[in-house]
């Protein structure tokens, strides 16, 4: 379950390997779809038929894909419209088309968990979805220009010059400076560190005391969230800044780079100290952790974020949403 799981994330992040397309080529890119000469274009006859929620059935002629962008609303939603400011929740499937072949390579359907798509997205995909209403079904067959080029991406199963087809079931969308709302009853303080809400879109500020670091684990929730409770196996959306006790540096924040985060929790995709901490709060909450080596990076550390072997961790993390 967790190597699968890993695999279908991988497949996903590689979604982010071609810079985001501008405003102005995603329009040429729709305007190209519709102009295109349809004795040429076999991607128009790529179908896809299904219940929302559900896995999709998906045609492919048994043809070489040929074409500009082409994207179809299979099912119209009526929620909020997804804007390049939003990051989205939702469930996909991935077809490699070369030649006149075609197979699958990603399912989100096949896990049970969804997916969140943020970040640089493949041009042809952010084009796609962009203006699409939340609750919708969309397909994109997606050219070599518009997706993994002349290279292909290997990793994933997709040829050189390869056309890939995706129909994504769009469940939630979520600003990408979003937290949680609500007052702050505790910001720790004490032993522990202290937490204020920071201004709005750049997440809570932290401060670390003076005294020696906690030896165990400690689990502080500033914000009681009303929504329902994380449980081992959820896909959570998360906005954190993580800091060193130690250096008393941000190492990493979700928040400064406009990303909401996703993991699956309490399965071991993450440090122990968020499984341990998470499983069990519920959504809308922020946490503190104070997370000692044996339930970080443990003895190795890791390096390339300047945490040693022997350092404690600081994580506030605001759970938005768990699926």
């Amino acid at each position: 379950m967790r190597r699968r799981r890993a695999a279908a994330l991988a497949i996903t992040s590689l979604f982010a390997v071609a810079a985001i397309a501008g405003c102005g080529s995603s329009s040429s890119s729709k305007a190209a779809s519709s102009s295109a000469s349809p004795a040429a274009d076999t991607y128009t006859s790529v179908t896809a038929t299904g219940t929302f929620g559900k896995a999709p059935t998906v045609k492919i002629p048994a043809a070489t894909g040929s074409g500009a962008l082409y994207t179809k609303t299979v099912i119209q939603g009526t929620g909020a419209t997804l804007t390049t400011a939003q990051s989205l929740l939702g469930d996909f499937v991935m077809y490699d088309w070369s030649g006149k072949t075609h197979k699958l390579i990603g399912s989100t359907y096949s896990e049970g968990v969804p997916t969140l798509f943020t970040g640089s997205l493949l041009p042809g995909l952010e084009t796609a979805l962009i203006g699409q209403k939340v609750g919708s079904r969309v397909l994109a067959v997606i050219p070599p220009a518009d997706a993994f080029g002349s290279t292909g991406n290997s990793e994933i199963g997709v040829g050189a010059g390869d056309t890939v087809v995706f129909v994504i079931d769009m469940l939630k969308s979520f600003d990408n400076t979003a937290g949680v709302s609500g007052t702050q009853t505790s910001d720790g303080g004490g032993t522990l560190p202290t937490v204020k809400a920071g201004a709005a879109g750049k997440g809570p500020t932290i401060t670390i005391p003076s005294t020696a670091a906690p030896k165990t684990l400690q689990v502080k929730t500033l914000i009681k969230g009303t929504g329902a409770v994380v449980k081992k196996g959820n896909y959570i959306v998360v906005q954190y800044t993580g800091m060193n006790y130690r250096t008393k540096k941000v190492f990493d924040s979700s928040w400064s780079r406009s990303e909401p985060w996703a993991t699956e929790i309490g399965e071991g995709q993450v440090i122990p100290g968020w499984d341990t901490g998470l499983v069990g709060q519920t959504v809308g909450s922020r946490v503190l952790l104070v997370i000692p080596p044996a339930d970080g990076y443990k003895a190795a550390g890791q390096p390339s974020a300047g945490i040693k072997g022997t350092d404690t961790l600081v994580f506030v993390i605001d759970i938005i949403a768990a699926a």
